[in-house]
Order: structure tokens, then C-alpha cells, then sequence
């Protein structure tokens, strides 16, 4: 028999070389069961499935017999038994570990999925934002014309702020919509890197007023006394010596940009909100919508006056406001994969207990779902519209999104 630190040598040895085989098992059940059951298997059933795969690989169940464990080689064998126990139990436990840090949900849209850097986001208010800039010159669409310098301009050096939680192909559309909507475009074509530099190619309007017209109108300019706050959409009265002619507001001259202020009651702040472009009042031009049959009439007559129509309350604005006084606000938020609003249902995630924030709609896939019901299952990539208080929401965002 060899000294006592040779005999532990070799037994080190032994036990590494037999150890191999019961730790990748132990390693892959660990990981498979909590994997997907979200169990942990017992550490004792992985060091006697160790041994029996050890016995069966080096011959280490030799020990089970008295004959052998007096022999010589007694501290060999029982030194390679403790090595091929404790890397047993370490590969069970980080197989485990790895199990429940990495996320269960991977798709290939996933693997696939662009996404903003990290460098590129700002936190404003405790949300993360991003300001996408517009690179080079902005192109011009093939079958087009090209736009002007100055709509070009505008493009390029506007400053286009939104969501950081969305991923870069829902930046690249939000963008071009928001192009579209504001400079009445035919065309956009937007594409977004990782650093929020976009590429942008336009296609100009195709028409100003007549976009604004519905089918069967046609577009009349008069000169008369402009309404203080007159804008775009409101519905008049035009007063000619013989008739009365109900007409729609399809551009106004002598325009001027308001805002309405109101006090934010949560932190006694002020609250600017901007108005449509208004007219300013006076004598001025007002571009009406009318109906076809009704503009010979218009052009023939002089005009008397221009009555303003009331349309009443909007009521999703009143209750808005409602909100508001209340000291509620609206969020829109997009759960984040494994976050805590990631395929759970909305009674199973206790939402109103726990955040003190109610869901008004769900959209999934681009479907809706208004009021939803507690057995409703969200996912991660929907949107999520919430009301509460500015602090409940800020939270709210913060620990689902």
C-alpha cells in the first residue's frame, strides 16, 4: 500500500475521471425537472443515482462490499467516492440555478427580434424613452415625386421622441405613421438601427384640401367675419341673403397656435395642453366643405354671417377630465418577457391589489380587449392600458414593463 497523500491522490484522480459521467446526469436532471415541472429534484436522490452510475462506470460500488473496503486500496476508493458525491451535488445544484435564470419562452421571433441599445434610452419621469434621429438626407420614394426642401428639412431636423419598451420593427411603423399623419404624406419608409438612427425616404402629399373632403363636397372659399378660435373641422352656417348653407371648416387663414393650462392636483403643477391651430378672428378667408349641389347657391349670394354649430360634450373627453380632477392618469405599457405580467391572467396577478391600478383594455396580436375580464391571459408584447394615480403607474410600469 502506497503512503496515505499518494493513496489521496489517486483517489482524486479516480474520482474525477468516474465523476464525469454522474455529473452531466445530475447537471441534466437538475436542469430538466426545474426546467419544466419547476421542481427541484432532492439532492438525495441525485447522489444515490451518482453512485449506482458511478458503480456502473468505474466500479466504485466495490465499497458496498466489506471484503474490499479493509483492503488496501480503502482510502482510494473512499476519497473517489467523496469526489464523485460532491460533483454530483454541484452539477445538480447549477443545473438547477441555470434552469430558473433562464427565460422558458424562446421563439425564433425572439432570437430574431432588433432591439434598441441600452446607451440610446432616457429616463423621463421613470420611463424610458428614446429620440429617434433622422440620418443623411431624407430620400424620396421610387414612383414619386420629390418632396420640398422645406417639408425635407422638417423631416430631418424635427425631434421624434417615443417608448423605449417597444421593439425596433413597432418604432420603425410609429414612426412612419406619425409622418404620414402629421405631413399628410403618400408614402414613408422608415428604417431604424440599434443607436435610434433612422433612414427615411417621403413621398409628398397627395393633396392638401382634398383630403379633407368627403365624398359628394366641394370646397368653397368665402370672405367674411372669422369667428374668434374658429379650426379646422368645426361645423358653420354660412347666412347668404336668401339661405342658409351648412357647411364644414376645411382650412382657415389667420391662424394662430393655443394651449389650455389646468393645475396638475397631484403636485399642484401646471398642466400645458396645446390646441388645434385657431383662428385668430377678424376678417379673413375660410376654405368650407360643402355639400356639391349647394355651391352654385353659395357663389351667387353674398354671405351675411358665419354661425358656429355646437356638436355638444364629447363624452370621452368629459369622463377624461373626470379622471384627471381626480388625479388619475392614464399608461400604456408593454409587459416584459418573464415579467410579472407575462402569461399570468389578470386575477391571478392580483393587478388592482397589488398595484392599485385598474386595466381598461388589452390588445393582443392586434385585437382588443375592452374591460377585460379576471380569466384574461396577457403576454409579454401586448399592450396593457392602464389608469391609476402618476405613482401607482410609475410602479406599475416599472415592475411589469
Amino acid at each position: 500500500m502506497a503512503s496515505l497523500p499518494v493513496e489521496v491522490v489517486y483517489g482524486l484522480y479516480f474520482g474525477v475521471l468516474t465523476g464525469l459521467v454522474p455529473a452531466l446526469v445530475a447537471w441534466s436532471l437538475g436542469f430538466g425537472f426545474r426546467y419544466i415541472t419547476g421542481i427541484t429534484v432532492p439532492g438525495l436522490a441525485v447522489v444515490v443515482l451518482s453512485v449506482a452510475i458511478a458503480g456502473a462506470s468505474g466500479g466504485l460500488m466495490a465499497l458496498a462490499d466489506p471484503s474490499l473496503t479493509q483492503s488496501e486500496n480503502q482510502v482510494r476508493l473512499t476519497v473517489a467516492l467523496l469526489v464523485v458525491l460532491m460533483v454530483s451535488l454541484y452539477a445538480h445544484n447549477r443545473g438547477d440555478t441555470f434552469a430558473t435564470e433562464i427565460p422558458r419562452k424562446v421563439s425564433l421571433r425572439k432570437l430574431t427580434e432588433r432591439t434598441l441599445s441600452t446607451d440610446v434610452v432616457e429616463l423621463v419621469g421613470g420611463r424610458g424613452q428614446v429620440s429617434v434621429t433622422v440620418t443623411g438626407d431624407v430620400g424620396d420614394v421610387e414612383g414619386y415625386p420629390p418632396i420640398s426642401p422645406d417639408l425635407r428639412a422638417k423631416i430631418r431636423d424635427g425631434e421624434w421622441t417615443f417608448p423605449a419598451d417597444i421593439p425596433i420593427p413597432e418604432l420603425e411603423t410609429r414612426f412612419a405613421d406619425r409622418l404620414q399623419s402629421e405631413f399628410h404624406l403618400a408614402a414613408v419608409e422608415v428604417h431604424i438601427n440599434e443607436e435610434a438612427k433612422a433612414a427615411v425616404s417621403v413621398a409628398p402629399p397627395n393633396g392638401g384640401v382634398s383630403r379633407r373632403l368627403k365624398s359628394g363636397t366641394r370646397a368653397v372659399a368665402i370672405s367674411t367675419l372669422v369667428p374668434t378660435g374658429l379650426a379646422q373641422g368645426d361645423e358653420v352656417t354660412v347666412v347668404t341673403d336668401d339661405s342658409k348653407i351648412e357647411a364644414t371648416v376645411a382650412g382657415i387663414t389667420a391662424s394662430a397656435e393655443s394651449t389650455d393650462t389646468e393645475v396638475d392636483e397631484e403636485d399642484d403643477r401646471p398642466v400645458i395642453t396645446p390646441r388645434a391651430p385657431t383662428a385668430e378672428g377678424g376678417d379673413g378667408t375660410v376654405t368650407l366643405a360643402v355639400d356639391r349641389g349647394a355651391v352654385e347657391s353659395l357663389l351667387g349670394s353674398d354671405v351675411r354671417r358665419l354661425e358656429v354649430r355646437s356638436r355638444g360634450v364629447r363624452r370621452e373627453f368629459e369622463l377624461l377630465s373626470v379622471l384627471r380632477r381626480a388625479g388619475k392618469r392614464f399608461a400604456r405599457v408593454t409587459p416584459a418577457a418573464d415579467g410579472a405580467l407575462d402569461d399570468v391572467t389578470l386575477g391571478g396577478s392580483d393587478v388592482r391589489e397589488t398595484y392599485g391600478v385598474a386595466i381598461l383594455a388589452v390588445r393582443h396580436e392586434g385585437s382588443w380587449k375592452v374591460a377585460p375580464r379576471g380569466d384574461h391571459r396577457v403576454r409579454a408584447g401586448d399592450t396593457v392600458f392602464a389608469v391609476g394615480s402618476r405613482s401607482d403607474l410609475d410602479r406599475f410600469t416599472e415592475v411589469v414593463a
